[in-house]
């Protein structure tokens, strides 16, 4: 089944000043979407979801991982997906295109992860709120690279498509000074490696 796509979208920010305070190193955040025609739409309760995702997921996972390392320039730090349902679908049409190893392992392999991709799917009208989660693409325990890109697209999704994204960043999130969990495992008497090394 190809993959009908309606429109791909770029968003870069570069963060310089926060909390009144210049960032030392700038932050880059990068969100890379698709919105493209909701494969289930309209064919009332489809048990097997498989063939879509098995079709959609690699086209998809390719596409938007090619779309954020031209704009990171093939580094990345912080990583996440999300996805939007329209309304005239289900929530799990959404998860169904980013829940998969044919959609997130062509980003995970591309840039060398070892962390799981943190996640967020909705379903919502056109102009809904896409919130994108991060966190380090080696090691879920830093803190500094908790963050989130929070976009939207004023005509997407329409009731028959979805919107798939992924994020990415370079830097944590700005001045962050929140520590990590593991200095909080250690103060409370964990014996604990950092899997990063950093």
């Amino acid at each position: 089944m190809t993959v009908e796509i309606r429109r791909t979208l770029t968003t870069v920010q570069h963060t310089f000043i926060e909390g009144g305070k210049t960032v030392k190193t700038p932050t880059l955040l990068v969100a890379a979407m698709a919105i493209i025609k909701n494969p289930w739409f309209g064919r009332g309760y489809v048990e097997d979801l498989r063939p879509e995702i098995r079709s959609h997921g690699p086209v998809l996972g390719k596409m938007l991982t090619d779309l954020v390392l031209k704009e990171t320039g093939g580094t990345v730090e912080g990583y996440g997906k999300a996805s939007i349902v329209g309304m005239g679908g289900e929530t799990e049409h959404a998860q169904a295109l980013t829940h998969t190893l044919w959609f997130g392992n062509e980003y995970r392999n591309a840039v060398d992860a070892k962390s799981y991709l943190v996640f967020a799917n909705m379903r919502g009208a056109a102009g809904t709120s896409l919130i994108i989660p991060l966190m380090h693409k080696d090691d879920g325990g830093l803190r500094s690279h908790y963050q989130t890109i929070h976009t939207s697209i004023p005509d997407a999704p329409a009731e028959d498509e979805v919107v798939v994204a992924l994020g990415a960043s370079i830097g944590g999130h700005p001045n962050h000074r929140i520590g990590n969990r593991y200095e909080d495992l250690k103060e409370m008497g964990h014996d604990v490696e950092n899997p990063a090394g950093v």
